[in-house]
Formats: structure tokens, C-alpha cells, sequence
């Protein structure tokens, strides 16, 4: 079930963005760029945090991006460095146990299935938030759910050029 929360993630990510893309008053919302940007960090600090912390993790901000394509690219950068290894995780590499850096008082350990399902759960509440804002833009969400991508038959990624 974790591999296809990750997966849904992605197709469900590119598709948003198509929809966004596809409205001009959508595409230059900042609730909506600011909405995009913190689903694109928060999907990097949990790869980070069930990675290899040795590196310090960078944080951006949505000013950072030049343009719309600038931070879709690192929207997808995620999925191009760090989606092949979260789906090659063994079933003991995601009974592990981790600390969330960020929660601090107090301290929270879960494990790492757990922790990216919170990070696929994270990125829908978002999304949802977004399709409300696009259709008050005048712009068409997608049916993105998670039933829908099993009904589309899993669909992979494509995303927007």
C-alpha cells in the first residue's frame, strides 16, 4: 500500500499541476504558489528524514523560484531523486524506527512507512486546498483521489511540459 501512496502521489502531483497550468489566474495565485512550494519542501524533508541525514536538509522558500516552471521542476526533482529509492524500501527498512526533527516538545519517533504515509497524506490535504482555490479562480481541479487513480488503472506520472 505504500508504493501506491507514493506513486499516487506523483501522478496526483502532476496532474495539479496541469490543472493550475491550465488557468492563468491559477498559476500566478500566491496561495496557490505558496501551497505548491511547501508540498514540494515538506516531500523533500521526509525523503530527507528517512534518508541518509548525514547532509544538512535545505530549506527553500517559494520566493526562491523565479516562475511557475522553475518550481514545478523542483516539484518533480523530487520524484526524479528520491521516489526509486522510497519504493525500494524493504519491509524492515520501513519497520524502522525515526525521529521527526521537527517536532521537538515533544519529540516524536514513528516508524518510516509511517512517516511517508504522512507525507503522501500531507500532500492531498494540500492539493485539496488548492482545488478548492482553482475553482474559485475560474479553473477545473482534477479528479485526483486516490480511488480514481486505482480506477484509471495506476496511471504513471506524466507531467506537464
Amino acid at each position: 500500500m505504500l508504493q501506491d501512496l507514493l506513486r499516487h502521489q506523483e501522478w496526483a502531483d502532476a496532474e495539479h499541476w496541469r490543472a493550475i497550468e491550465c488557468c492563468s489566474a491559477a498559476v500566478g495565485d500566491p496561495a496557490i504558489r505558496t501551497r505548491l512550494h511547501h508540498i514540494a519542501q515538506v516531500q523533500r524533508a521526509f525523503a530527507w528524514a528517512v534518508g541518509d541525514q548525514r547532509e544538512p536538509f535545505t530549506i527553500t522558500r517559494a520566493e526562491d523560484f523565479a516562475d511557475p516552471s522553475a518550481l514545478k521542476s523542483y516539484a518533480a526533482g523530487y520524484y526524479e531523486r528520491s521516489l526509486p529509492r522510497l519504493l525500494q524500501l524493504t519491509p524492515d527498512q520501513q519497520a524502522r524506527r525515526l525521529t521527526i526533527p521537527w517536532f521537538q516538545n515533544p519529540p516524536l519517533e514513528i516508524r518510516v512507512d509511517e512517516a511517508l504515509t504522512q507525507c503522501a497524506m500531507h500532500s492531498h490535504y494540500h492539493r485539496g486546498q488548492n482545488a478548492t482555490r482553482l475553482r474559485e479562480l475560474g479553473g477545473e481541479p482534477p479528479l485526483i483521489d486516490l480511488i480514481a487513480w486505482f480506477w484509471k488503472g495506476r496511471p504513471s506520472a506524466s507531467w506537464p511540459s
